[in-house]
């Protein structure tokens, strides 16, 4: 994370509803000052964060009454998105080898349309990230 600068955080309740408001939040972070309305990067990053979110609702702690906490940052030629959750028992996001029905191909849409993306544990917590390069910024 060197050399990135925190542009804004929110702390959002693990409930569905979070959803919407954190897509909201990162346009609002980054237009107009980082990426213009309808660049496909922000396209892209708002449905990674809707991922992460949901995920976060879904899998862990958050969605039993917790919260999740939302953080945009930007460095030379790259956005990142952080979503950390409460916790799942020690479990952390795997990206399942071949997803099958309804469930377990978020991460790979994840995989797909960042540049990077991975997790890290905060203690219990797990915050999972993702970067897009954004060349000539």
């Amino acid at each position: 994370m060197s050399g990135l600068t925190l542009l804004a955080s929110l702390t959002l309740p693990g409930v569905p509803g979070s959803a919407p408001c954190a897509r909201r939040f990162l346009r609002d972070t980054l237009v107009p000052g980082h990426l213009a309305p309808g660049e496909e990067v922000l396209d892209d990053m708002a449905l990674v964060v809707d991922e992460f979110t949901g995920n976060a609702v879904r899998h862990t702690d958050s969605g039993q009454g917790g919260k999740i906490l939302l953080r945009v940052l930007a460095g030379r030629g790259v956005l990142r998105a952080e979503v950390t959750d409460d916790g799942a028992g020690g479990a952390r996001p795997l990206l399942r080898a071949a997803p099958e029905g309804e469930s377990g191909r978020g991460l790979h849409i994840v995989d797909a349309l960042a540049s990077r993306w991975g997790h890290r544990p905060d203690g219990v917590r797990t915050t999972v990230w993702a970067e897009f390069f954004t060349p000539g910024r």
